[in-house]
């Protein structure tokens, strides 16, 4: 069996812009789930939802257990789920991210799936509710309730593609593709391959020094970006 390339894809910021709805949400989950108002704000790109927990309720004195976090969770996925419908009206696909996922899709060399610093529950939702999430496989992403590490996410995703396809998908057939460092390194830190996309707070620049094989401005060239990812 010929090695298929496993593409794993970030979403905010690199699929997607729906920036401000993880403040918003946060804030109605951490008050649904603790009682308290929401007065310090974590850092949020490249992140996973574990360690934006831990640090949000650290910061307001309160103790980051399994199951407070697993509360605070539980919130944000129902606040995602009300608020599912109005998705649409307060973001919107990036450009050329359709068109690249379409042809990705069309691809027997390739399987592609997430790594992202979402719930999984709220990765479906965005992507669902711009028409991306039919181009993926969700069932074998990586998704931050795993683990405070991005990295961890990679190797998860790398676990359940094996075991659904039957197959390994050797580091260097796998490529990781995201707008922060830290999809950067996540990728890297086990020999995978990083793309790094130019659409978030970050520049290419930057991209570039965490070790990014390709940086790409955005997406809107499905030729240029396929090219980046297959390596011709």
């Amino acid at each position: 069996m010929s090695v298929k390339t496993l593409v794993l894809w970030d979403i905010d910021q690199t699929l997607i812009n729906a920036m401000g709805l993880g403040h918003t949400w946060y804030q109605v989950a951490l008050h649904a789930a603790t009682g308290v108002r929401l007065r310090h704000v974590p850092s949020f790109p490249g992140r996973t939802e574990m360690a934006i927990s831990r640090e949000l309720l650290t910061l307001h004195d309160l103790e980051a257990t399994d199951e407070l976090i697993a509360a605070l969770h539980r919130e944000l996925v129902a606040v995602a789920e009300r608020e599912h419908p109005l998705l649409a009206t307060r973001g919107q696909a990036l450009a050329g991210a359709a068109e690249v996922l379409e042809a990705l899709a069309r691809r027997e060399d390739v399987v592609q799936s997430v790594v992202t610093g979402n719930l999984v529950e709220i990765a479906r939702h965005k992507l669902a509710a711009y028409g991306l999430d039919s181009h993926v496989d969700l069932d074998i992403g990586g998704y931050g309730s795993i683990s405070d590490q991005r990295e961890a996410l990679v190797v998860e995703a790398i676990r359940l593609a094996t075991e659904k396809h039957g197959h390994d998908f050797p580091v260097d057939s796998v490529v990781v593709l995201g707008d922060t460092p830290h999809d950067i390194t996540a990728a890297t830190h086990h020999g995978a391959i990083g793309i790094g996309v130019a659409t978030g707070r970050f520049t290419v620049e930057e991209l570039e020094a965490a070790g990014a094989r390709a940086v790409l401005a955005d997406l809107s060239d499905t030729e240029a970006v396929l090219a980046a990812i297959l390596g011709s």
